[in-house]
This record gives structure tokens, sequence and C-alpha cells, in this order.
């Protein structure tokens, strides 16, 4: 699973989540009665010749770590191993794990899943663990990210870059689009035509070569798309309710897009897929979050809205010219996403010393620095994210539009029984994709059952 994606509902998700499971009130019973259990059998508290266990979902991530620990472990006698879980299996193999008390030293998290654990006296106390000293380059985002109750619980080791459309120039050429002219895309909810759909009609053909402007096109039978709107939190429906000036969630945590403009924003969507017919059907993308990326890389696909997650799959896969562009303009900005991955320690273990000198590295500008210098992803640490710009500029490719936030980007998902709420939120907006329930009330019903599950 790429990096520090958010669920997503569909899944990948559900992130898309190919099972991301929420820890249930029994799970949380669970978790306070296991405190007593050990995350590390190796040494009694003592750091001398220590082991620590250091769990995450990224392979690339598991690989730069392993490289850059080296210097940690000669500088501290801290010895790390790195447990590298697939995203499918890791909410829940993390849940048992705490539950059963065996979990890691140290694991990533994301900020649907901290709240409950943080909740149940499972992870180190931030605050009380590092020094403000140690804490240069820790944006307030971040920390704000990962508080609960007033007090820090994870460290920022990854930041997501905004999201952005990735373009096949190929593509465009043939359609006679130039890159230029996708600077200019823009969408509105109540219009009847616009830049985006405009472009993105241009841009779809059906296998007689027809667009979606010739009378006799083929809905049935597309052989390229020109955009990927599905059902996608992070990179699809997160960007579109903050561009359309309406909200995810209020500051307690209960969902509200289901406002007037965040209808709107899901209507426009779902228009694209099942009116317009530019986007892939949700019958491939609701349960596949990889389905638009693998299309653009095999050539199917003109634009591609998606995030840095991204950035390694289509450098190695793609066989054309590629590049990348701002989001489409919205009626009140081009909106994205505000996002960290975070490094958590296990309030269990025994080695709760070489715990906290690990997190601090983590944090620091050289330990998330590891991953910028690769290009694994965005170092959470600001003091060390020119590194991560600068490898992929090295690279040929040139990823300024992902680098610049708008003022309408909306945080991730947060809050505790974020997970269930998602996954609730999940099926009814389903059907909305699908076309088969109306979307104002289909958007209604989704967040009414969202709501439910997390204040159940």
């Amino acid at each position: 699973y790429p990096m520090s994606r958010l669920p997503a509902i569909s899944r990948r998700d559900l992130i898309k989540v190919g099972g991301v499971g929420a820890v249930t009130a029994v799970g949380l019973s669970m978790l306070a009665a296991c405190g007593s259990g050990s995350s590390s059998d190796s040494g009694s508290g003592s750091d001398s010749a220590s082991e620590i266990t250091f769990r995450l979902w990224d392979e690339q991530a598991a690989a730069a770590y392993e490289e850059a620990l080296k210097d940690f472990t000669a500088e501290t006698g801290i010895s790390v191993k790195i447990e590298q879980v697939a995203w499918a299996d890791y909410w829940t193999n993390l849940r048992n794990d705490i539950a059963s008390g065996s979990a890691p030293d140290v694991f990533w998290t994301n900020s649907s899943n901290f709240v409950d654990y943080a909740a149940a006296g499972k992870l180190v106390n931030i605050d009380e663990a590092i020094a403000s000293s140690e804490r240069a380059g820790w944006s307030e985002a971040a920390v704000a990210q990962y508080s609960s109750q007033g007090t820090a619980w994870g460290v920022p080791a990854l930041a997501d870059p905004n999201i952005a459309v990735y373009y096949n120039k190929s593509l465009l050429d043939a359609a006679g689009v130039s890159v230029d002219d996708l600077a200019s895309l823009a969408w509105d909810p109540t219009a009847s035509s616009d830049t985006l759909r405009e472009i993105a009609t241009k841009l779809t053909l059906d296998a007689a070569g027809k667009t979606p402007a010739d009378a006799d096109f083929d809905a049935s039978n597309i052989v390229q798309f020109g955009y990927n709107a599905a059902l996608d939190l992070q990179a699809i429906y997160l960007p579109y309710l903050g561009a359309n000036g309406a909200t995810y969630q209020d500051a307690d945590g209960q969902f509200t897009f289901a406002s007037e403009a965040g209808v709107q924003a899901f209507g426009y969507l779902v228009d694209l897929i099942n009116t317009s017919h530019v986007a892939p059907s949700a019958a491939d993308t609701n349960d596949n979050g990889d389905f638009s990326r693998d299309q653009f890389i095999q050539g199917k696909m003109a634009l591609f809205q998606s995030g840095a997650y991204n950035l390694a799959n289509i450098k190695d896969g793609a066989s054309f010219e590629w590049g990348i562009v701002k989001l489409p303009q919205g009626p009140q900005g081009r909106g994205g996403v505000t996002n960290y991955t975070a490094a958590a320690g296990s309030a269990d273990s025994r080695q709760a010393e070489a715990v906290t000198k690990l997190l601090a590295w983590l944090g620091s500008a050289e330990g998330s620095g590891a991953l910028g210098k690769t290009g694994v992803g965005l170092p959470g640490n600001t003091g060390a994210q020119d590194t991560w710009s600068a490898y992929w500029k090295d690279a040929g490719v040139d990823v300024s539009a992902m680098m610049e936030i708008d003022d309408t980007a909306l945080p991730g998902p947060f809050g505790a029984k974020i997970q269930a709420g998602m996954e609730a939120t999940g099926e009814s907006l389903k059907e909305v994709f699908l076309g088969r329930v109306d979307v104002a009330e289909g958007v209604k019903a989704a967040q009414d059952a969202g709501n439910a599950a997390i204040n159940g």
C-alpha cells in the first residue's frame, strides 16, 4: 500500500481499504485488559545492546529506513528490526497485536486509528517522552493531527504532498490538448459546461474513436478515459468538497459532507461518470482503488488525479511522457488534503528509553529525511522536505504542483471510531457513485450512517 494514503473507502480503502477495521468497544476493553503485556522480550528496560521492533506498511520506506538506521544503531547501540506488513493486513494485525500485548515497540499510524489506542492507554505520551528541544521542524498541523485530549501521541514521520493531476502527453497531443490548456482546468457544479468536463470529453474515446460529444458515442465500449472521478476519499472527493466550500467533518469529528455544497460536489463527480462518461464506471472503481492508476499506466487514461503515493508506480510503469499539474480550480479554490503519517510508540514496550530515542530520530530531519533522499515520500520534518523535491527533480519530474497547499484543502479524517464511520459511509456512497440512488438522498444516508457508527 502506497505510503500514507488516507482511507478511501473503496479498497484500497476499505482506506479503501481493504479491511481496515475500527477498534470496537469490545476491542477497547481487550486493549485495556492487556496493559501488562510486552512488545519486546529483549532487555528489561536497559538500552544496552537492545533491539526494538518498528512496523510500517510501505516496502520502499522499509528499505530506506533499513539503510538510514545503520547510523542510528552505531550512535545509540539500539538495533531496530523493521517489520513491513502489507496495507491490506496492517490494521487488523496491529489491532490484534496491541490487544494481545505483543505490539511492535514503534509503529506507523494514521489519524483514523490512533485515537482508540491512545484512549486505551496503549501509546507513548509524546509530550512527556520528547522534549521541545527535540521537536525542531515539527509542524503545528502534524502535532495537532496526532493530538487527542490535549496530548500528542505521535511524531511526524511522513507528510502527504497535495493531490495533483498526472497527464499522459501522448494522449493530450492526439486530442489536440496542450499542457498549457491544463492550467485552466476548472469545474462548476452549477454550470452545464466547464473546462474540466470539456477537456475530459475530448480525451475520452470509444472503440470507434468517438468522443462523448459525438451522437453515436458508445458508452458501453470505452477504450480511453479522460479522467478518474471515483469513490476515492483522498484523491477525489475530499479535494472536491473543499474546492466547493464544503467540509467533511466538524470540529467534533461529526460528518458534515451532506451540506448543499457537499451534495453539489458529489453530484458533479457522479455526473462525470454516469452522464458525461469521461471516467470509469463505479462498478470497476468502487472496490478497486488501483483501477484508475492501472488504466493510466497502461495508456488508457489521459488525466489521473492522485497523490505522491503513486509517483514511483507511474515512474516505473509508464512508457510514455507524463507530467503533473495542479488540481482543477473549483468554485471556492483548488481543494486538496493536508495529512501526515506518524510514528507512535507502544506503552507496553519493555524498552521505553530505546523507544523514545527511536521516536525522536524518526521525527527529526535526519530520520524523516531518509524517506525524502530516496524519493519514497515527503519528510514529516519541514527541515528535510527539500530532499524529496530535489530527488524528483534529479529524476526529471517536476513535483512543484504537489507542494502548493490551497486554503481550501481539508484535513484527513480524525476522531474516535472514525474507521467504523468511514466504513458505514462507504456502503451508501457506493450506491451513489453507481447512480442507483438520488445523490442528495444517498449522500445524506451516508452521512447519517457514518455518524451513527461514530456515536453508537
